[in-house]
């Protein structure tokens, strides 16, 4: 199937990029074919985000998105912020933090009704959305390496590889342009950095883990509008993370938490961080007496401004969380997604309407390099590496001076600081550290992992080949059990992988599990293994998590 342009990717950055091109079409009463691909079974069905959102793109989208009912209807109306101690807490005065993290004008909201209504947008400009459609391959134009399109829509292939009587072959899709849209660590992403070494000279992107659940409390403890952030207990000064809280809707109260990839201690689950965070009396009573209907994990990109690798590749580009445009401080990055498809759009949209295709769309990069995506994200790029180097409280302390500094004198300090080595890498051994005695579940404000997996709706067909795969089946329990403990069986939020034995209580022939159809699409396991052995790949389209109002 041809089109102009083929977006991989049905969230926030590739519906606006679709969106965009539709609407310079009509505005010059032109055509564009567009075609956008999501692998969830309905758009926006595996978006996962707090979410305090800033309309600053949505604005520029469609400056009536009011009347057009976009579903951001709850402003925030007040910030909180506190530190954390084991019992108590400190709140910090909302006029010593830089005024960007600060969330004036901006709304809280289910990310993925966002994107649900954005799809509807998109369809009624006349863009082809297929949900249900994972893109498995990149379709090369050997030998010059140029995109030409992607593979979509393989079906009925069993656990053991082999095709079933459902079998599908798939579908290339074929498009002057390739957007890669796919969110973070993105299967086809990975392929095309690599092989056109868009990262070459960046700094390693950097990760964290943001769980959250949905909550439903009584209507005496629901305070619309409330934007509660918090960092310090249960993580150590130098865990980095921190957690977030905000009431909006129907008496809901999406409460999460983030824990930073680059953690030492392979003890450390952050799952349980998360649920043993919400029996600090600070948080417990806004919780008490309400009921868990949601529970969801994603990896977050957090490299920022020196992570960002070349956007533009022959043939295509990268928009979104596929490069990372997380603003940690701000802890918001949707705007940015949406700014740079649209960005991303235009340069595609020119380029097509002057009879160019396949080459490289370095207008695109231009106009990121102008644009206030890149200024907000240059602003805050030294914040995540002073964390990394000196802790919480003075790193967190040099980081706001850092970015009051910038607002005041509206000039960025001359330095940048680098992000020295991949979160994998900063995994030290377990002989240095102890196991963490994690609290257990008491089923009120604390829940297990398969209790969690069951109400974020996470399903995979039993006879489609795992997408989950190790390079070498050894290293688990040759290497990463003696060495690490194995981690991966702590910081999985699923349950997904385990370590089995024959005598449970002697601890003989270990064998390393993978409860493939558990994984909720989180992506850690890609980015924090040790060993750099797990590997996640496209899985069938139509599985996976179901996030309604995540």
């Amino acid at each position: 199937m041809e089109y102009d342009v083929v977006i991989v990717g049905g969230g926030p950055a590739g519906l606006s990029a679709a969106i965009r091109l539709k609407q310079r079409a009509e505005a010059d009463g032109k055509e564009i074919n567009v075609a956008v691909l999501e692998k969830s079974a309905e758009v926006g069905g595996h978006i996962l985000s707090g979410a305090v959102i800033d309309p600053k793109a949505l604005n520029e989208l469609f400056p009536d998105w009011k009347e057009r009912g976009a579903p951001l209807e709850t402003p925030v109306t007040k910030d909180r912020f506190m530190v954390l101690g084991p019992a108590g807490q400190v709140s910090l005065p909302m006029p010593l933090l830089p005024p960007m993290m600060h969330n004036d004008g901006c709304y809280i909201a289910s990310l993925g009704n966002v994107t649900r209504w954005l799809g509807e947008q998109a369809e009624a400009l006349g863009v082809e959305v297929y949900p249900g459609m994972a893109a498995s391959h990149v379709v090369w134009d050997e030998p010059t390496g140029r995109v030409k399109g992607v593979v979509a829509g393989v079906f009925g292939i069993d656990k053991h590889g082999q095709p079933t009587d459902d079998f599908q072959p798939g579908i290339e899709l074929h498009g002057k342009y390739v957007f890669i849209a796919e969110g973070v660590r993105g299967s086809l992403a990975k392929t095309i950095i690599a092989r056109h070494k868009l990262a070459d000279g960046k700094s390693p992107q950097k990760y964290g883990i943001g769980l959250k659940e949905l909550w439903q409390v009584p209507a005496e403890k629901h305070q619309p509008g409330l934007a509660q952030h918090t960092t310090g207990w249960p993580l150590d000064e130098f865990t980095g993370g921190g957690s977030f809280m905000y009431h909006f809707g129907d008496r809901y109260v999406a409460i999460g938490y983030v824990v930073h990839l680059n953690y030492k201690n392979p003890f450390l689950s952050p799952f349980d961080e998360f649920q043993r965070f919400k029996h600090h009396p600070a948080v417990a009573e806004h919780l008490e007496g309400g009921t868990r209907i949601s529970y969801g994990a994603r990896a977050i990109t957090e490299g920022g401004f020196q992570s960002v690798p070349k956007l533009a590749f022959p043939g295509g580009a990268l928009i979104g969380c596929s490069a990372g445009f997380v603003n940690v401080p701000r802890i918001k990055g949707s705007h940015n997604a949406m700014k740079t498809g649209m960005l991303a759009a235009d340069a595609a949209y020119e380029a097509v309407q002057a009879g160019r295709g396949g080459d490289v769309l370095n207008e695109y990069q231009a106009a990121y390099d102008r644009s206030w995506v890149a200024k907000e994200l240059k602003q805050v790029r030294n914040a995540k590496p002073y964390l990394s180097k000196f802790g919480t409280t003075l790193g967190g302390a040099l980081g706001v001076m850092d970015m009051w500094f910038s607002s005041i004198v509206k000039l960025n300090v001359p330095w940048t600081l680098k992000h020295e080595k991949t979160d994998a890498a900063s995994t030290e051994p377990a002989a240095k550290h102890k196991a963490i005695p994690y609290p257990k579940p008491d089923g009120k404000l604390s829940f297990d992992k398969l209790s969690s997996v069951f109400i974020s709706n996470t399903n995979h067909a039993e006879e489609q080949p795992a997408h989950l795969k190790l390079i070498d089946p050894s290293i688990p329990i040759r290497v990463n059990l003696p060495k690490y403990g194995e981690p991966a069986r702590l910081y999985c939020p699923a349950g997904v992988y385990e370590v089995v034995y024959a005598d449970e209580v002697a601890r003989t022939d270990p064998k390393f599990v993978i409860n493939a159809q558990n994984c909720v699409h989180c992506k850690t396991c890609d980015i924090k293994d040790p060993s750099q052995n797990i590997v996640w790949t496209t899985p069938v389209g139509g599985g996976g998590p179901n996030n309604p109002k995540m």
